[in-house]
């Protein structure tokens, strides 16, 4: 027992040793702006900075994505198992905790109506609950295709598929599953930033 587990008593794990193994935690040795494993800044944020400089503040995320990820992913939000992200759970509250968040607000992604439809849920709300927070419904999607079937090159250069509805005065966090190439979160943000929006973070699982 010290001062930092009696102020913040611990969260329940609700994952096997052997699937926690299986994860990778992003250690300190990655990219300030994206949380990119590896030293220094990535050269994905090199280029968006030139291209789309300040509009997104910066990226968090906690575990990487490798295969063992991949293959939780495709369970949990293509085949439907909606409980199995409770074993990310303390993960994800661990890091937000660290982060200090209390005067932001915790933006959802959207999804269009037929990718609703077609999944049961919002990744994205179900990650803002989990963290004990209310989704705020920002924006709006139109239909679009799968980002898990487009080239790395089609996302960065698709257009921006979001549409706001909402602006806010008050500092954001974009909440996610995976950070890929940072295209969805910096639609988002480049919005809101034009909008008015002093600050804009993202939060993901997995980069």
């Amino acid at each position: 027992m010290n001062w930092t587990n009696f102020l913040l008593p611990g969260i329940e794990k609700k994952i096997c040793v052997t699937c926690e193994e299986g994860f990778e935690r992003i250690s300190d040795e990655c990219c300030p702006m994206c949380s990119r494993p590896g030293k220094g800044r990535c050269g994905d944020c090199t280029r968006w900075e030139e291209v789309l400089p300040g509009v997104l503040d910066q990226n968090h995320s906690v575990l990487t994505y490798n295969a063992f990820a991949k293959d939780f992913v495709a369970k949990w939000k293509y085949r439907g198992d909606y409980a199995a992200v409770e074993a990310l759970e303390a993960a994800m509250k661990e890091k937000w905790r660290l982060l200090n968040l209390e005067d932001y607000l915790a933006v959802c992604v959207p999804l269009s109506l037929d990718r609703g439809k077609e999944r049961g849920f919002n990744q994205s709300e179900a990650l803002i609950r989990m963290v004990g927070r209310d989704p705020a419904h920002l924006f709006e999607r139109i239909h679009g295709e799968k980002q898990s079937k487009r080239t790395r090159r089609a996302r960065m250069e698709a257009e921006n598929p979001f549409s706001l509805i909402k602006p806010t005065d008050q500092p954001v966090i974009i909440v996610d599953d995976i950070y890929t190439t940072g295209r969805t979160v910096r639609h988002m943000a480049s919005l809101l930033k034009e909008n008015g929006c002093p600050g804009v973070r993202s939060f993901t699982i997995f980069r």
